[in-house]
């Protein structure tokens, strides 16, 4: 990032905190939520807020805030990128930076449930709510729903789940519920990542609020993918997950994937933003070739 990029965030910030909602209001919107590929294709960037900064073998690769930034904007100008993902400290940035134009934009809401804490499973509603991702213009909220049938907190983020999904639906805006069968191993929360697991999450995920006209799902790879999407009718987006050592092997999984009817995109992190050699530009090209 440029210096004077840099010192334009910083001063605005500073002195006209005003510009965002500005920005926000003046935004181009996309005419769908889906690109010319007749899929989404989505980048994440809502790990910091949980605490979450590792990417591969680099434990602290999302903390420079200005470096995440430049690998974003790099990744939402590569053709066929029609979204992104984000809390709204990243979104703000974004937006005086001028790069949604045109992108389909969801905010990320319980940020609450900490990485690696013993209230993890807890997941409470510390970033946007409904009605501030209608006020900023943004296309919906996203919320990850983790299901431990051991941790009676579960209820409470299935309840807060359940009434954001209906909030988002009455103002119109899409619901992203990315749902897991979760347990604490050694005391730290490990996703159940089967087919078996995949489908009693989804089809809890589903059910959650008032109506489901407005929720799409977001979902990891497993084996016996056919087997697991075929739990709902709702529209499914595939989730990237860490980095991998072996990226053509998560390009040919994220790509059979991509072949099952209820599928209609992808939402990539770290994947794409931190690939193993760096090349944010060729990892993201190949990517949207998939779609």
């Amino acid at each position: 990032m440029r210096d004077d990029q840099l010192q334009h965030l910083i001063d605005s910030r500073v002195h006209r905190p005003g510009a965002v909602a500005a920005a926000a209001a003046s935004r181009v919107r996309p005419d769908s939520l889906v690109g010319a590929h007749g899929k989404l294709m989505m980048i994440a960037a809502d790990h910091p807020a949980r605490g979450a900064l590792r990417a591969g073998d680099r434990p602290f690769a999302m903390a420079d805030r200005a470096d995440l930034l430049d690998r974003l904007v790099l990744a939402l100008s590569r053709p066929g990128v029609n979204g992104v993902l984000g809390t709204p400290d990243v979104l703000e940035d974004l937006l005086l930076l001028g790069a949604l134009d045109g992108k389909v934009v969801v905010g990320s809401m319980n940020r609450g449930g900490l990485a690696g804490t013993v209230f993890e499973i807890d997941d409470r509603f510390t970033a946007y709510d409904a009605a501030s991702i209608a006020a900023s213009g943004f296309d919906g909220g996203k919320m990850l729903v983790r299901i431990d049938p051991e941790d009676p907190s579960t209820a409470r983020t299935l309840e807060h789940c359940g009434r954001a999904v209906g909030e988002l639906a009455g103002h119109g805006l899409m619901a992203m519920v990315e749902p897991f069968i979760s347990h604490r191993v050694d005391g730290r929360i490990r996703n159940e990542l089967t087919a078996d697991a995949m489908i009693r999450a989804m089809t809890v995920a589903a059910g959650l609020g008032r109506t489901s006209a407005h929720t799409w799902l977001k979902v990891p790879i497993v084996d016996d993918m056919e087997r697991a999407m075929a739990a709902t009718t709702l529209p499914a987006l595939i989730l990237g997950g860490e980095v991998s050592a072996d990226p053509d092997a998560a390009f040919a999984s994220w790509s059979k994937a991509l072949a099952l009817p209820t599928v209609h995109g992808l939402v990539v992190g770290r994947s794409l933003l931190y690939p193993p050699n760096d090349d944010v530009e060729a990892a993201v090209d190949a990517a949207v070739g998939l779609l």
